[in-house]
């Protein structure tokens, strides 16, 4: 009776994970797409500072984080200093910031298809920069990804869809998503070396940290430079609130969902928040196609079907095997 209690324990904690994680990507994938192909206002004016997103997420994440410290941390000896994430920082803010700006130029299901490819930019750098040999499933893997996102990239966008994006530009959409997932390595790498070097620092002093410096970067991206647009993305809030609180709902979405990811690594690990993971994109695509009133044409399903293979095929080689390099901590 007891084993069947912690079971049936196990299998609620695992789907309230599944619920939570699903629920609030899910739904920040819908709010971002929203933001950035939604018209505002009597003028039907779009919200075109997109970067602003991630100041935005940032500020909330930070606060968040604070507070979770402050409420359930404990001591502060052997964890990382504040000023180690500052490099990670730096690539954690472009690398977003790019993705964001691809959905000016691709739809929010290509976009989503697009960034399931990581391993392919990981598997390059791996290979040209310190020589690493893959195996032949590995390479199937990266394979079944790439034919897929290539052929939803070839496959014909519909004129609806075209006519929701503000600069339609397939090419410099892949090409933003690309340099993000690349960015995106640098920022898990240092991780990884973070937590290596101050193994007492926990996901809520990483999440603390990474989102200070984003911050700060934000704010001089936004405010400091030139050509900044930082005022006029905040004077387009308070000219259409019904903008400002997609934002703020999509800030609070993701703050949520960090919440829901780190628990899932501390009590079933990485693989299984993967898992996790990997087919809330599948799903993000599905209910992103359903709401716009613009379904997948065969082609682009069977691409679809493509990546999520080679993504699955990765996780049971990763089942089999010991990873290659140690897990990487989430920031979102």
């Amino acid at each position: 009776m007891e084993f069947h209690g912690v079971a049936l324990r196990r299998v609620l904690e695992l789907a309230f994970c599944i619920t939570g994680i699903w629920s609030a990507y899910i739904y920040q994938g819908v709010l971002q797409e929203t933001v950035s192909t939604k018209r505002f206002g009597p003028n039907k004016e779009r919200f075109e500072h997109l970067a602003f997103l991630n100041l935005a997420q940032s500020v909330v994440c930070l606060q968040w984080s604070f507070m979770m410290i402050k409420l359930w941390g404990h001591g502060r000896g052997g964890r990382a200093p504040w000023w180690s994430y500052w490099s990670a920082g730096i690539t954690n803010t472009i690398g977003p910031a790019m993705g964001i700006e691809a959905l000016k130029y691709i739809s929010y299901p290509a976009q989503v298809l697009a960034k399931s490819s990581k391993m392919i930019p990981v598997m390059l750098m791996g290979t040209l920069v310190y020589s690493i040999r893959y195996t032949f499933p590995e390479y199937l893997c990266s394979l079944l990804v790439a034919g897929g996102v290539s052929i939803f990239a070839l496959a014909k966008t519909s004129s609806k869809t075209i006519n929701k994006l503000a600069n339609p530009n397939a090419p410099l959409g892949y090409g933003l998503c690309f340099l993000n997932l690349v960015f995106d390595g640098f920022t898990n790498a240092t991780q990884d070396s973070i937590s290596a070097r101050y193994p007492k620092t926990n996901a809520w002093d990483m999440m603390l940290g990474m989102n200070l410096w984003g911050t700060i970067y934000n704010l001089v991206f936004m405010f400091g430079l030139p050509q900044a647009s930082g005022y006029q993305a905040v004077q387009f809030c308070k000219q259409h609130p019904d903008a400002a609180y997609d934002i703020l709902y999509f800030c609070l979405c993701g703050a949520i969902g960090q919440n829901f990811i780190f628990f899932t690594i501390s009590r079933f690990g990485s693989l299984t928040n993967t898992t996790i993971t990997t087919t809330r994109k599948f799903v993000s695509i599905v209910v992103s196609s359903l709401l716009s009133g613009n379904p997948l044409s065969r082609k682009q399903w069977g691409s679809v079907a493509m990546v999520f293979s080679g993504l699955s095929y990765q996780i049971f080689l990763k089942r089999k095997k010991p990873k290659r390099m140690k897990k990487k901590r989430k920031t979102g």
